[in-house]
């Protein structure tokens, strides 16, 4: 296979690259007059490296660096910790877009058998920065140095560049791409996955938004083109494609021979020496783990905890360094803390793999991952490197030859306070200060400008950063810095947004949304084994899909089994009728009998309940909408100014919602909304709006949760965001001593209390309310019948805002649309970190490494334990292994209080351990967590790991999820197996689409109501949608009466999909689906456009079963139940409701001679005599009988 390499006129396109838009002048021009500036430049000049710079603060290093380094190509700014590295990295975006943050990754936890790939995924696209030789800015902490890598020239091997002179052989790349760590898949949905069709080869590389389609002619390549993996269409043609390693660490086939044999000579030396010390346990353990590897190695050519294996591969390993080009400036960020990080990184680190070489879970080779920092510092200080601290230190270590100090000041925070900035800011204009202002948004500047301007002081508001200020000129821009500064010597100074106003988030740009269309779409991912529903016959186990041939007529057949071991086959192409069995409960649903009666009774006994619930829901609907509610007027300034003040970015979804609720309470009726969404999705944020607004107009608003600790997060965020509005918000619940209890009984009926959020006691007859306008209901589901009963009696007039949790389907909403409000919350939040996933096998080493991790940055952890028998022998082992934290344990069946001072006291962070049974999954939000380790987690279900793991990273720190499962003797198929299943939990592969779908159905449950639920489970929860829509039709009159009977066709001609064209038979199931479903003209060539651009020409027989989709369609409209051919007799039987004109029926005969004959029975039957016909022929004769028999109709 020939590949060109990268060349190496990419690796420096120029050396000098100016910043963005040229400079920002009116930051860079002040520093040209500052004389220690100028000394530094003098001594870079002279190369007196390392220069020390004494004296700084934090958001000026960030104005220094890019200035410094401008005729550089390449910038590393090396800092001690993680989150500084955050704030420098959003403090250098500012002054320099090419700025990037390269992540630490966790070389202590290599050894997981999967984890996610984003970590990955941005490394790799700053490598490709590099290699291309892009200028860059780059931020990092120390230990991304200390890393093992493999060397440059091995890793620009083993990037590809495909284009139209490639010669490609499909055998060779699937090797390559396997080797560069590419996961072969049959649909490429996520970065990292590739599929190979026959000649269409789809790669998603590592370091691109959209994956790549490739079409080979012969072994050619015919076509490049990017695609979409929500439709799977092309998007646009390229030129070329570039495929970046999708791992840092590659594992070469041709080395995998040595690399086994060093393992077998290490392993040997090891086991000497646990023999001698008879330590026999972790001999046998390490033996099992190096055969493991090795066999893993030589089977899949690659290992779980791949890149521990790095020193067996190669016996050079560099590190970044040697990545970057050759004059590259170096910045550290406090010397002296990179020092103490450096040396205890490497210590905690000594000391792990210490001991896991002691227990037998490594080879002295896989604990081999780590340069010295010493050594690091050492080369780092051959390079040009400045020094920037901001207190003066002893620096023997770095040897520097200059050294500068700098008068700088940092702002004190003015924490709203305008007076005192206009204070300061008369006091700098009189000085002939040069004054910049910088708030995040454009709007907010000018507003900021204005309100200056309103003090007498002028101020004015520059669209960019292209003008120099002129002394005792007020400039304001927008732009985000975390502080501000001020350089007296040179009489300059920046105020940032932060200083003046309170915190605010870092607003992000949207991205567009990521789901678009039905969630699920292939009769959601089948497979054999599972129960389906028939809706004729009712509930089987599906089997599979045989290929069968009669009379030489060739179709695939779906095998299901019915009780008493009898089968039925149903042609592939009737698959509209056959739903996956989904519901709540773990039960195994009972068989139906093929031919029995029960099914029958069960349908109807459900589409009757179903048929009473449609009733209500209609005339609940109708009579809120009769009603006259209170009308709002529109929003006021404070409400327009509340807004602004959430430091957010809006989602899409949370600003339609909001439209939605504002535009239900200006109207004149009722409103009734109800909002879904996850937890963190801005839910609460759409109620606090609603909440202003009716405070706004005078009105009072309750706030109704579950649980007591939900009102006091509730009530929190409420005082936080209202704290500057003359709002009063009040708090009921069983916390409230009983005089804190009648000051707001009386607070609500003279109406001096404007919000009170509470549990169901603000439900209770005694409270009386002066002028009640809104309630907000969080998750109702969770309130008992008697309390949902006052709800009831409380919602007759006033606006009603519901908030759930639990997704609702997307086709039980559309059901609902006419008679139910909803808005629907789908895309998190920006800046919502991404879940580091791990899955191992349980360790306690690996454990105590996690907790303490953790619990060393100032968080807290989730440890899930979901059995209460022996929850309390678990929390005990754990507080053995962690001697130093507080570790509490809490479960269901608790008592109330009990459980509630436990969770208080974790929300307090008093708590560093909870150990807890699956209660966390609801509501709670507690930033500060952000590990969990779920023990057993093969003992979870999809959906229950996907709500546990959505409780940590909750804030904008990188969270973790380690998922423990004990492993077994068998190892070989289970290895395989349970790969496949876990590889589902982390970003990769559908599973979170099925434990969305698990939670839909919970939450459709939820809105229709426990008895629904029932019936639910009965028929299975996509037939029950499909009953609900045509009865809640029916009652609002739109229903047609076409739709209630299908219409089946049996023809003898090859109509199937071969399996030379779709190999997987998952994704033959959906095509079957879909083809099923065709209705239009427009969506038959659709398809057939989709299918080329996928899979290349599609072949006689699947254009065949195309027609036949068409063609049945047309056979419904005129009213046909099915067409079928008896050898060569085709019998067209109708529906008896058809109205036919009869007398044009002997016309309609005489067309065809005495080839068409009609049974006059029940259900009337035409049969036309085919013979003589030609077998191309035919579809076209039926069609044209079919048209002329829906003229009969009147």
């Amino acid at each position: 296979m020939i590949f060109r390499r990268l060349r190496s006129r990419m690796q420096q396109k120029s050396a000098i690259t100016k910043m963005k838009g040229g400079i920002m002048k009116t930051l860079s021009n002040p520093l040209l007059k500052f004389d220690t500036y100028i000394d530094m430049k003098t001594a870079m000049e002279k190369k007196a490296y390392p220069i020390v710079l004494n004296g700084c603060v934090d958001s000026q290093k960030a104005h220094f660096i890019p200035n410094l380094g401008e005729s550089f190509p390449c910038r590393l700014v090396l800092t001690y910790k993680e989150d500084k590295a955050k704030e420098l990295y959003q403090d250098l975006r500012f002054f320099d877009s090419n700025t990037v943050l390269y992540p630490s990754r966790d070389v202590l936890f290599y050894s997981a058998d999967v984890h996610s790939n984003h970590i990955e995924r941005q490394r790799m696209d700053i490598l490709k920065k590099l290699m291309v030789g892009e200028p860059l800015t780059i931020v990092a902490c120390l230990d991304v140095l200390m890393e093992k890598m493999i060397p440059l020239e091995d890793f620009k091997e083993h990037c590809l560049t495909i284009d139209f002179e490639s010669i490609i052989d499909t055998d060779a790349l699937k090797l390559k791409l396997s080797e560069l760590g590419y996961e072969n898949s049959g649909l490429v949905e996520s970065p990292g996955q590739f599929g190979i069709r026959g000649g269409i080869i789809d790669i998603f590389p590592l370091t691109e938004d959209l994956p790549v389609r490739i079409e080979l002619w012969g072994d050619e390549v015919d076509s490049l083109r990017s695609f979409d993996t929500e439709t799977q269409r092309s998007v646009e043609k390229l030129e070329k494609v570039q495929i970046y390693p999708a791992t840092e660490m590659i594992l070469s086939r041709h080395k995998i021979g040595d690399a086994v044999h060093c393992m077998k000579e290490e392993y040997k030396k090891q086991e000497e020496i646990f023999k001698k010390q008879k330590r026999l346990t972790e001999k046998e353990r390490l033996r099992k783990m190096t055969i493991r590897t090795e066999e893993e190695l030589l089977s899949f050519g690659t290992a779980e905890g791949s890149e521990a294996l790095l020193s067996y591969f190669y016996e050079k390993t560099v590190s970044l360094l040697e990545y970057l080009p050759e004059n590259t400036l170096f910045f550290l960020d406090e010397p002296h803390r990179i020092l103490e990080k450096g040396k205890t990184y490497e210590e905690e680190f000594f000391l792990c793999m210490q001991s896991r070489l002691e227990g037998g879970y490594v080879l002295p080779g896989q604990a081999d991952l780590l340069f010295g920092y010493e050594e690091i510092l050492s080369k780092v200080m051959a390079k040009p490197l400045i020094l920037l601290s901001s207190v003066i230190q002893d620096y023997a270590f770095y040897k520097p030859k200059t050294i500068c100090d700098i008068e700088v000041k940092s702002i004190f925070s003015y924490n709203n306070s305008f007076d005192q900035l206009i204070k300061d800011l008369e006091h700098w204009k009189k000085e002939n200060y040069r004054i910049l202002l910088l708030s995040s948004s454009t709007t907010r500047a000018k507003r900021l400008a204005e309100n200056i301007k309103d003090y007498g002081l002028l101020a004015y508001f520059a669209a960019d950063f292209n003008r120099m200020i002129e002394p005792g000129e007020i400039m304001v821009a927008s732009g985000r810095l975390e502080n501000g500064f001020e350089y007296p010597a040179i009489r300059f100074v920046v105020l940032s947004e932060k200083d003046i106003f309170k915190e605010r988030k870092v607003k992000k740009k949207k991205k567009k949304s990521q789901y678009s269309g039905q969630k699920i779409n292939s009769l959601s991912e089948i497979s054999v084994g599972d129960y389906v529903v028939h809706e004729r016959y009712g509930l089987g186990i599906y089997r599979g899909m045989e290929k069968i041939e009669a009379d030489g007529i060739t179709k695939d057949y779906i095998n299901i089994e019915y009780k008493d071991a009898s089968n039925l086959f149903i042609p592939a192409s009737q698959l509209e009728l056959i739903q996956k069995y989904s519901s709540l409960s773990a039960r195994k649903p009972k068989l139906n009998k093929l031919g029995g009666t029960e099914w029958e009774k069960t349908k109807s006994r459900v589409r009757s309940q179903v048929q009473i619930a449609a009733q209500d829901l209609v005339k609940l609907y109708a009579e809120r909408q009769a009603k006259e509610g209170y009308s709002y007027g529109k929003d006021t300034v404070w409400q327009k100014e509340f807004e602004e003040l959430f430091p957010y970015e809006e989602t899409e979804d949370q600003l339609n919602a909001i439209e939605d609720t504002k535009r239900d309470m200006e109207s004149h009726r009722i409103m009734d909304r109800l909002i879904c969404g996850d937890v963190g999705y801005g839910k609460t944020e759409v109620a606090i709006r609603a909440a202003f607004k009716a405070v706004m107009d005078s009105k009072q608003v309750v706030y109704l949760v579950p649980t007591t600790i939900l009102a006091q997060q509730h009530y929190n965020s409420f005082k936080e965001r209202m704290e500057h509005y003359p709002i009063e918000i009040a708090m009921l619940s069983r916390f409230c001593t009983p005089k804190e209890q009648k000051r707001i009984l009386d607070g609500l009926k003279n109406g001096s209390i404007d919000i009170v959020i509470g549990t169901h006691k603000v439900l209770s007859k005694s409270i009386k309310y002066k002028n009640l306008g809104l309630l907000i209901i969080d998750e109702e589901q969770r309130f008992g019948v008697k309390q949902k009963e006052k709800i009831k009696q409380l919602k007759k007039d006033v606006d009603v805002l519901a908030l759930s949790a639990t997704p609702i389907p997307r086709t039980l909403h559309m059901s609902l649309a006419g008679i139910r409000d909803m808005s629907v919350l789908e895309v998190p939040p920006v800046d919502r970190q991404a879940i580091q996933t791990y899955v191992m096998e349980y360790n306690e080493e690996l454990v105590r490494e996690a907790i303490e991790r953790e619990l060393g940055r100032g968080g807290q952890v989730y440890y899930v334990y979901n059995r209460v028998n022996n929850i309390d022998e678990v929390a005990a082992q754990l507080q053995k292994l962690l001697p130093d934290a507080t570790v509490e344990y809490a479960h269901g069946q608790m008592g109330e209080r009990q459980l509630e001072s436990i969770m208080t006291g974790f929300i307090n962070k008093e708590i560093d351990v909870l150990v807890s049974t699956t209660i966390i999954e609801t509501g709670l939000d507690i930033p500060n967590v952000n590990t969990m380790i779920i023990q057993d987690a093969q003992l979870f279900g999809l959906s229950q790991l996907y709500q546990l793991r959505g409780r940590v990273g909750r804030s904008n720190r990188t969270a973790y999820a380690f998922l423990m499962y004990r492993r077994n003797s068998v190892l070989k198929e289970e290895a395989e197996k349970r790969l496949k299943a876990i590889r589902e939990f982390t970003d990769l592969g559908s599973g979170f689409k099925i434990a969305m779908r698990d939670l839909e159905i919970r939450g459709a449950g939820n809105l229709l109501g426990a008895e629904q639920s029932g019936h639910m489970e009965s028929v299975g929860y996509d037939l029950y949608c499909k009953m609900l829509n045509e009865a809640v039709l029916t009652m609002k009159g739109e229903q047609q009466e076409v739709d209630t009977f299908t219409t089946s066709i049996d023809l003898s001609i090859n109509a199937y999909i071969p399996e030379t064209y779709i190999k997987s038979e998952a994704e033959k199931l959906s095509w079957y689906k879909r083809i099923a479903a065709i209705e239009t003209e427009e969506e038959y060539e659709d398809m057939i456009e989709e299918l080329t651009d996928r899979y290349g020409d599609p072949p006689k027989p699947l254009l065949s079963l195309m027609d036949v989709a068409l063609l049945r369609e047309e056979a419904h409209q005129a009213w046909l139940l099915s067409i079928e051919q008896k050898g060569s007799k085709i019998l067209f039987t109708m529906n008896p409701r058809a109205k036919v004109r009869v007398e044009e029926i002997d016309d309609f005969l005489k067309q065809y001679r005495n080839k068409m004959k009609i049974k006059p029975e029940a259900n009337p039957v035409f049969v036309f005599e085919s013979e003589g016909t030609l077998k191309k022929e035919l579809l076209a004769k039926v069609r044209e009988i079919i048209k002329n028999i829906h003229k009969l109709e009147k």
